[in-house]
């Protein structure tokens, strides 16, 4: 099963950045370099030690060529035997992020960027629960709007088609540009731009370009599952998380975690960063993951 990141986004609209990029009292803009990605390693043992709770990327972040990896598996159920809370955040449909919701050693899933979680039962004794941002009548209104763009796009951009995971899609809409077919930049522009003109929030990763409709999107829904689960204000406690990931998909989150990290394979996008992770792994996709879980809990053994 094939799993994407996201490439090559336009600046989204957000209500608060509370990260090294945000607006700081100048002392602490000084220590903050938000162009240059630091090795991992150089990532302080006191700030690693102060960590409570991961929220990463998956695709081509926990996943290796489609798949989650025996290492970055095992470093989940490190995670949470250590009792850090681990959340994933995904652009990937709630259809196709059921069966990891299930398996992984996870306290949530949040799909199609930050608009619905879901969350399992690990006694096994009460099915997969789903938690929305959206009411059921705006779901319903929106998903009729979303299809009627996805129609147009699909007439009016040549080669343009639904990504085939879309099924499982709920909240949005995602056209196949380098999953299945292959779109060149120009035409996914184009698809984007409609999106755009049709009120929608788009996005593009490294297989997909994505829109829906509403406010939401990777660190809305982090804020939002943190009050869900737990009553707790995310921004308040903001040093005591770390997110990673892999591509322009995860710049907010970037931007906003003082402890941001991404994995190697990043380097690809680093051109097209405008928030870079603070540290960046030695590691790509699933084995970066490892190395960083690896730092955190070593730290914590000091």
């Amino acid at each position: 099963m094939r799993v994407s990141v996201v490439a090559n986004e336009s600046p989204e609209p957000r209500p608060h950045a509370v990260g090294c990029n945000a607006p700081q009292e100048a002392a602490i803009v000084q220590t903050c370099d938000t162009f240059v990605m630091k090795a991992l390693k150089t990532w302080p043992a006191q700030d690693r030690q102060h960590i409570t709770g991961v929220f990463t990327d998956i695709d081509d972040t926990l996943t290796t060529d489609g798949a989650i990896t025996p290492d970055a598996l095992q470093a989940l159920s490190d995670l949470k035997a250590a009792g850090l809370h681990v959340i994933p955040i995904t652009g990937r449909p709630v259809g196709w992020s059921e069966p990891f919701a299930l398996s992984w050693p996870v306290d949530a899933i949040v799909a199609e960027n930050g608009a619905v979680a879901l969350l399992a039962d690990k006694s096994g004794r009460k099915p997969l629960s789903k938690r929305y941002q959206q009411d059921p009548a705006t779901r319903i209104a929106n998903h009729a709007r979303m299809q009627q763009t996805a129609q147009r796009i699909t007439r009016e951009v040549a080669g343009a088609v639904l990504a085939q995971d879309s099924a499982g899609r709920e909240t949005d809409i995602a056209i196949d540009h380098s999953e299945f077919v292959h779109l060149p930049p120009e035409r996914i522009a184009q698809a984007v731009q409609i999106m755009r003109s049709e009120g929608m929030n788009a996005t593009v990763s490294s297989i997909h370009i994505n829109g829906w409709f509403g406010a939401h999107n990777k660190l809305e829904g982090a804020r939002w599952i943190a009050r869900e689960l737990w009553g707790r204000n995310l921004d308040a406690e903001m040093a005591r998380w770390v997110y990673v990931g892999d591509s322009t998909n995860d710049q907010l989150m970037f931007e906003a975690f003082p402890n941001s990290v991404g994995v190697a394979n990043i380097r690809r996008f680093e051109a097209q960063l405008s928030h870079k992770p603070r540290y960046i792994t030695e590691g790509e996709r699933g084995a970066g993951f490892a190395e960083l879980v690896a730092a955190l809990l070593d730290a914590r053994k000091a």
